[in-house]
């Protein structure tokens, strides 16, 4: 598939701050797209369909796994989640730049593809500063942040195979080194 755009994948452990880092991205570079995710997931309290995710229950899902509609898809913390293969391709294919909020496995089958994105991992500071970061969001059980720090210990360890880690570690410093890498992949279009 020849694109026009340039496809951004970021990926972070739970509670690294990635959703707060695309927000400024996105403020900074209003001519980029955003690309909301499917997920079986409850929507949390604020969250909206259809501009932080399309809720869509199960069944309706795996009729999309079926058929072939997913990007990529994956099974995450017991909920699935998945990109449309045909928002994405419509995105590039007019010349809009769009930016993929995905786990660590949708990223892996996203590399792999023709579609050559930019890979960017965003780290916390600490496992300890990723525990208390997921304990003060207050949505969480403990038993979900403990299946969630199990999780990040495996997402950290799959860094290597991204194009750019950002630490974040001060949101203003790391706002301005993802921001940095943005620029810089965009100033060929």
């Amino acid at each position: 598939m020849e694109k026009k755009g340039i496809l951004f994948v970021i990926s972070a452990p739970s509670g690294a701050g990635k959703t707060t880092l695309i927000r400024r991205v996105l403020e900074r570079f209003p001519k980029l797209s955003y690309s909301i995710s499917h997920t079986t997931r409850q929507p949390r309290k604020g969250e909206i369909n259809g501009k932080d995710y399309f809720f869509i229950d199960e069944p309706g899902f795996q009729l999309k796994v079926e058929q072939d509609q997913w990007i990529e898809w994956a099974k995450v913390h017991g909920n699935f989640y998945g990109t449309s293969k045909e928002f994405v391709t419509q995105k590039l294919m007019q010349g809009d730049s769009l930016v993929l909020d995905i786990d660590v496995q949708g990223a892996k089958q996203i590399m792999a593809s023709k579609l050559s994105p930019v890979s960017i991992f965003i780290m916390p500071p600490s496992i300890e500063a990723l525990r208390q970061r997921l304990e003060n969001r207050g949505t969480d059980s403990c038993a979900v942040i403990l299946q969630r720090m199990e999780n990040a210990q495996w997402e950290m360890s799959q860094r290597s195979a991204y194009d750019h880690v950002v630490v974040n570690g001060d949101i203003d410093k790391a706002t301005f080194e993802l921001c940095t890498i943005f620029e810089n992949e965009m100033r060929s279009l």
